[in-house]
């Protein structure tokens, strides 16, 4: 007689958050918590895996720019894999799964292989980001439109991000930090005024979280000469010289060198 199939186990796509375990939603610390396997990023903070049971199995998918622990066809296939083998397993990402986060290819992978699959969304780093340094990404005096774009991502100078950056408007660049240089050239090309306001949010709501500024046309030399580090954002746009004891139009923004 044949042995009956196991029914599948399930995949959780988490949303981490940017890096304060204080801000998980209840259900992805519940989750974390409760989880067998986890399947992590390389972002996610220590504290939040440290939320994990001590008989839970941890596995780090980190990437990096140049290393990939595994690649995203890998990572796919671990987790149907782990699922068919009746495990229930937590996908955690940092951030918002949804949002730069290849939560839609992970999800695409299970339905195709039939293994149910649930998102937890969570604060996407943008909005972390912006809430730490107190710097609205929306404001009524100066933006009106929010873009979230790609800095890291092959042939950079031949997207087009026109109508991303500008008066009103507020963009906001992930994993742009290899290609500052590069997005204040492409920027500025575009049309786009070389003093405008820029921010770098670096380890947004950690320990250590820095906010630096400058103007667009010294993005680059901002992030080589203070040795900016993952996880950072860029905000580009009026309210980048926003924050909490800084009003918007008397902020001094750094010099360029």
């Amino acid at each position: 007689m044949s042995k009956l199939p196991s029914l599948p186990g399930k995949v959780w796509l988490v949303g981490a958050g940017p890096g304060d375990p204080d801000l998980l939603t209840l259900r992805a610390a519940r989750l974390i918590m409760r989880a067998g396997l986890i399947v992590h990023d390389g972002l996610v903070d220590p504290a939040i895996l440290a939320l994990a049971g001590a008989k839970a199995r941890l596995v780090s998918v980190a990437k990096s720019r140049s290393r990939h622990t595994l690649q995203q066809d890998e990572i796919n296939a671990l987790l149907v894999r782990e699922a068919l083998a009746g495990n229930e397993v937590v996908r955690l990402k940092g951030g918002d799964p949804f949002i730069f986060g290849r939560g839609g290819e992970e999800a695409e992978a299970c339905r195709a292989a039939g293994v149910p699959v649930e998102v937890v969304p969570g604060i996407s780093a943008a909005i972390g980001a912006a809430a730490a340094a107190q710097m609205p990404l929306t404001h009524r005096r100066s933006a009106s439109i929010v873009s979230f774009v790609a800095g890291q991502c092959k042939g950079l100078s031949e997207q087009d991000w026109t109508g991303l950056a500008g008066k009103g408007r507020t963009l906001v660049i992930y994993m742009g930090l290899a290609t500052a240089d590069a997005i204040a050239e492409k920027l500025i090309a575009d049309g786009l005024a070389p003093d405008v306001p820029v921010a770098v949010v670096e380890n947004a709501t950690r320990p250590g979280m820095r906010v630096l500024r400058s103007p667009l046309a010294g993005l680059g030399d901002l992030v080589a000469r203070n040795k900016v580090k993952s996880p950072a954002l860029i905000v580009i746009g009026e309210v980048a010289a926003e924050s909490a004891d800084e009003p918007l139009k008397t902020l001094a923004l750094e010099a360029l060198q």
